[in-house]
């Protein structure tokens, strides 16, 4: 299955089930039901959204640093890294809800989700 995220300012998102579903969780709402994001919500989730991102940034270049100084056991740590996270970056995949939110924001709508 899949999340579709809706707001009256944007074009929908389509999320596949996990990342949805760790993005849903990083927002502090519950996966695998409908939800909102409020207009009064948002800055919090953009807020908290940018610093999973960053954390997410900061481990994957720790083990990229670690891997290149040869460290042998900084290889296995991010593949499983990749496993638990997958190999696209929370990066890549928040910045369309990033967006989404960003431009609600401005226009004062909510943003909705569907599973």
């Amino acid at each position: 299955m899949a999340y579709k995220f809706k707001s009256r300012a944007t074009a929908d998102l389509i999320m596949l089930d996990a990342p949805g579903k760790q993005i849903l969780q990083i927002l502090g709402k519950t996966p695998g039901e409908p939800g909102i994001v409020t207009v009064a919500q948002i800055p919090a989730a953009v807020a908290a959204l940018e610093a999973a991102v960053l954390e997410d940034d900061r481990r994957r270049k720790a083990l990229e640093a670690d891997i290149q100084q040869g460290n042998p056991k900084a290889g296995e740590a991010l593949a499983k890294l990749s496993d638990e996270l997958g190999a696209v970056s929370l990066h890549q995949r928040a910045k369309p809800l990033l967006d989404m939110l960003r431009s609600s924001a401005q226009e004062n709508k909510d943003v909705t989700w569907e599973h």
